[in-house]
């Protein structure tokens, strides 16, 4: 299998997708951050220094979908037609499990996009929430499904 981000030579490129078919493309991606009983109970109070963590998150989450192509060098702009974050309290890690789905009608896909904004929102968690739990853990970032394009579907089947 010849890997699309390198010429005849090796040289890195980004790939051409000119001449590829414009489809409706959605991809979802899931993150989950762990941490203690305390920063939990504070987040969800919002009782935190930092102001409302969960909100902050999932703008955060947001711009980190629409900046993908300025953190990984060979992605492509796009035009996202859709970016939404759900954000799940799970009282029994305790912590938290952000999903984010994109959407776009485009030529290209954008499963970077949903997992680069599940990690950028997560971060968000991390770092408005670090003075109480320097020990919280993230985790488990992956896509979860695709559709569109060239390769077709893609539903993740294992938990």
């Amino acid at each position: 299998m010849k890997l699309t981000h390198l010429d005849e030579k090796d040289r890195p490129k980004m790939v051409d997708v000119s001449d590829k078919a414009e489809s409706f493309r959605v991809a979802v991606a899931s993150g989950i951050i762990t941490m203690s009983s305390v920063a939990f109970d504070m987040i969800i109070s919002q009782q935190t220094k930092k102001g409302p963590v969960l909100q902050t998150a999932v703008i955060a989450a947001i711009l980190g979908t629409k900046r993908t192509s300025d953190l990984i060098p060979m992605c492509h702009p796009l035009m996202l037609t859709s970016v939404n974050c759900d954000v799940e309290e799970l009282p029994e890690l305790p912590g938290f499990k952000l999903t984010v789905t994109a959407k776009l009608k485009g030529q290209t896909g954008v499963e970077m996009e949903a997992l680069t904004g599940v990690s950028i929102g997560l971060l968000t968690i991390y770092d408005m929430s670090k003075a109480i739990d320097k020990s919280m853990v993230i985790s488990d970032i992956r896509l979860e499904s695709k559709s569109g394009g060239k390769s077709g579907n893609y539903t993740r089947t294992t938990a």
